[in-house]
């Protein structure tokens, strides 16, 4: 049957399918529009099936907040062009609408958020099929708190997310999110490194200091010596504040508000 080139091109603004597959999905399909975009979608499922063995290292990875809510989501692709598209970058930044207008759980609980009658995890397929590269949701996270922060780093690479116990000013707020950047802690405070993560990082202290040849009675106190530096360097309130050099971000935080502190963090970055 002789299809249409108005029909062709209402399918493809529908898909993002290139011209010839809506055609031939058309042709398939009888005409019938609706089953024509089922037929693209079910293209594009298999084209993601088929690249499933590929990695996707490049990326947009973005946050947002509403002020008390914040939300990251990476979404990986294959190549720099790609993650550098217009269209890709939109894609994600819908992907993260959703995530801050529902505030999901877990990431499983986002993909399967419905946008336009379909799923995150429909649609990313889709796209796996129109792009030609592998696309995955990577990663995402939440924060819920008084005050909330984003930073994302041009490039759209890496981003963070600071939540903070009461409203504070937008320039401090900055400041501590660029330091989650910078400085990578691992946690808030060391209340908030696993007691597996502690016990590691003593026995590593400890047998350091049995290769250097210090006395089995020392071994403990250097292994604690070492444990405390981790905490200083690793965990986000006792890190020094690298704006001044001088103070922790906990005494940074005090000299603007006594009571102002950090409940917790986000950071994510394709780099890693």
């Amino acid at each position: 049957m002789e299809i249409k080139a108005a029909d062709v091109m209402k399918l493809r603004k529908a898909t993002n399918a290139g011209m010839m597959d809506c055609k031939h999905a058309l042709q398939e399909a009888e005409g019938d529009f609706d089953k024509a975009v089922d037929i693209i979608r079910k293209k594009g499922l298999v084209v993601a099936s088929k690249r499933a063995d590929r990695e996707a290292k490049e990326g947009c990875v973005l946050a947002k907040t509403d002020g008390k809510n914040a939300v990251m989501v990476s979404l990986n692709c294959e190549t720099d062009f790609v993650a550098k598209n217009e269209g890709f970058i939109a894609f994600t930044t819908k992907i993260l609408d959703a995530a801050l207008a529902n505030m999901p759980a877990t990431t499983e609980d986002l993909l399967a958020i419905q946008l336009d009658g379909r799923s995150i995890a429909d649609q990313i397929a889709e796209q796996t099929g129109v792009i030609g590269e592998k696309l995955e949701l990577s990663y995402y996270g939440s924060v819920k708190a008084e005050d909330c922060v984003i930073y994302i780093h041009p490039g759209n690479m890496l981003a963070t997310v600071v939540g903070f116990n009461k409203v504070a000013d937008t320039q401090v707020k900055k400041n501590i999110a660029m330091q989650v950047a910078a400085m990578a802690p691992v946690a808030v405070d060391k209340d908030g490194i696993p007691q597996n993560v502690i016990d590691h990082e003593f026995e590593i202290g400890r047998e350091k200091a049995r290769e250097e040849g210090k006395p089995e009675n020392m071994l403990d106190k250097i292994a604690q010596g070492r444990l405390n530096k981790f905490f200083q360097e690793s965990t986000l309130l006792n890190q020094v504040f690298e704006q001044d050099g001088k103070m922790s971000v906990k005494e940074y935080l005090k000299s603007v508000d006594k009571d102002l502190t950090v409940t917790a963090f986000l950071r994510f970055t394709l780099n890693a």
